[in-house]
């Protein structure tokens, strides 16, 4: 279902992904960057476009273009939006160029304040493969709460039956995790 949802902040944008960005989408993407997808990596443009259609076409979905500097480097969404209750945050990646930078923390700033300032949601859950150790980093560093490891979860990439380590921020959590985004977003330390 298409939206209309712009947020940035700084030079970090987010807008609605579309079916046209998969030559861009697949350009920075590479089969060791997507391993925590839960299919495999779209060899071509078209074949990304199609993955494209159909995750935007699942119940729900909002998903976003990354863009950094007005160039696309990721794509990330809302998903499982149950309203005044919850919301996930997920289906991120990034090129590899941007892993450790500011865009993580920005984006995840963005989605965060909008979810609970303007969604209202009492939760927002964040989810990895559990063998994905540079993901469950990067969400701990977030602010996350780890909430532990959902066993034979997923089909993944590799067509395995992966595992999914769990976390979530809660609204009474959420003034110091945006505390602390803020904080790394305008220091020394945006990884």
């Amino acid at each position: 279902m298409p939206h209309e949802l712009h947020l940035a902040h700084d030079s970090v944008r987010l807008r609605p992904l579309t079916p046209d960005d998969a030559p861009a989408l697949r350009a920075i993407v590479d089969a060791a960057a997507w391993a925590g997808m839960s299919t495999p990596l779209p060899e071509t443009d078209e074949a990304m476009a199609e993955h494209l259609r159909t995750l935007l076409a699942v119940p729900g979905m909002q998903a976003f273009a990354v863009e950094r500097d007005g160039e696309l480097v990721g794509r990330t969404a809302f998903y499982e939006h149950v309203p005044r209750v919850r919301v996930d945050v997920g289906h991120t990646i990034y090129a590899r160029p941007y892993w450790g930078t500011e865009v993580n923390p920005a984006c995840k700033l963005l989605l965060l304040r909008h979810a609970f300032e303007e969604l209202g949601v009492a939760r927002v859950g964040l989810r990895c493969d559990h063998r994905n150790t540079r993901s469950h980093q990067a969400i701990l560093r977030l602010g996350a709460t780890f909430e532990g490891t959902l066993r034979a979860f997923r089909k993944a990439a590799d067509g395995t039956i992966a595992d999914a380590d769990y976390f979530s921020v809660t609204a009474s959590e959420w003034p110091a995790v945006r505390a602390g985004l803020e904080a790394r977003l305008t220091g020394a330390d945006a990884g």
